[in-house]
């Protein structure tokens, strides 16, 4: 069956018991890929690093927004004030990078032309632009770069169409109890998954808990598959998975809403591509990387907070699952390159995430 290759805005039902999915053509078309670039990525919120990266003033630190899709050139920096900010790394004379690698610095030089910039990116100094009429102007500065903070978890946007507390206020309200800034970035427990898929497909998979009695058995045996259920939001959602042991639950404080039960994890994402995955041992944060139509990196970072916790429960052996994910999504990958498919249906009950998931990406890149 041929689709029209444009997602329309109301392509995806507000009614989830009346609403078709996606159709197979978004997961393999080369278009799709493209446009979710500048319409989906460019314009809403990615993790960048942690504040840890950054403890003095003077410290600069050159990253990019999601290397690999968008690598976008920023520098976060903490000022002699102690403030933390984040500009362009590209010098607005000619374009060149002008931040190389992690250093302490007074002001920022351009090694290419010699122009100076103060850490607040203010020009300073441009060497053989004394004649210039009508210069410096606003534009001569470094340009600011959208930025936000959870705690030490710091994110970055090129043109957000949204603000970052819209984004991360329902998150950060529900878990304001956790003490985030006592979370240890783990390395030895941090890598990169590639998967042989789409990253929406990747995203569909994480919206829902429908398919883990089904591909997760030591997770099933971990929490109450019927009493599992997603909470949505405006631009993320949050799916509560309860212990079947209560202690492999977290010790809820009474100042949380869900004090008195038996939380194993709280799996949020946000929209498009991050999964903050809250265990009783810490934080498995999961950035979802598009490299091509039918390949996606999955950075996991892990932050520990209990130790002593981490075989317990849902959130022991997340590489297994991990592994497990990306053997059924690429699994479906190859599916959805069938003559024979096209869209399906939602379950009411359990595919909530998904069909919200959708909802947004039609809204974006109709």
């Amino acid at each position: 069956m041929a689709t029209d290759l444009r997602l329309k805005a109301d392509l995806i039902d507000k009614d989830i018991k009346k609403a078709q999915t996606l159709p197979a053509s978004f997961y393999r078309n080369e278009a799709s890929f493209e446009q979710a670039r500048e319409k989906v990525f460019a314009r809403s919120w990615q993790f960048v690093a942690d504040a840890d990266r950054l403890t003095v003033p003077g410290q600069v630190l050159p990253l990019s927004i999601l290397p690999g899709y968008i690598d976008e050139p920023i520098i976060i920096s903490r000022s002699h004030d102690d403030k933390l900010q984040c500009l362009s790394n590209v010098c607005t004379h000619r374009g060149n990078l002008l931040v190389e690698g992690e250093c302490h610095a007074q002001n920022l030089r351009c090694r290419y032309h010699g122009r100076r910039f103060g850490l607040d990116g203010q020009m300073i100094s441009t060497p053989g632009f004394e004649n210039v009429e009508d210069f410096p102007t606003k534009k001569d500065n470094l340009a600011c770069v959208p930025f936000g903070n959870w705690d030490k978890l710091l994110f970055a946007a090129i043109n957000p169409a949204f603000s970052f507390e819209d984004v991360i206020g329902p998150m950060k309200e529900r878990l304001s109890w956790l003490p985030l800034n006592e979370f240890e970035f783990d390395a030895s427990r941090s890598q990169d998954y590639i998967v042989k898929a789409n990253w929406a497909l990747y995203c569909d998979n994480y919206l829902e808990g429908f398919h883990i009695p089904y591909v997760h058995p030591a997770l099933a045996a971990a929490v109450d598959c019927k009493d599992y259920h997603t909470e949505l939001y405006r631009y993320s959602n949050l799916q509560i998975g309860v212990a079947l042991n209560p202690a492999d639950a977290f010790d809820l404080p009474k100042s949380s809403p869900d004090y008195g039960k038996n939380i194993a994890a709280y799996y949020y994402w946000l929209f498009p591509n991050m999964m903050f995955n809250f265990y009783p041992w810490g934080l498995s944060l999961n950035v979802v990387v598009p490299l091509a139509k039918d390949r996606t990196r999955i950075t996991y970072l892990t932050y520990i907070w209990d130790e002593s916790k981490l075989a317990i429960g849902a959130g022991a052996n997340v590489d297994k699952t991990e592994r497990e994910d990306e053997n059924i999504i690429e699994q479906v990958q190859k599916g959805v390159q069938s003559h024979f498919y096209d869209r399906g249906r939602y379950s009411p009950e359990w595919e909530a995430g998904p069909h919200h998931f959708h909802q947004l990406l039609t809204e974006f890149l109709a």
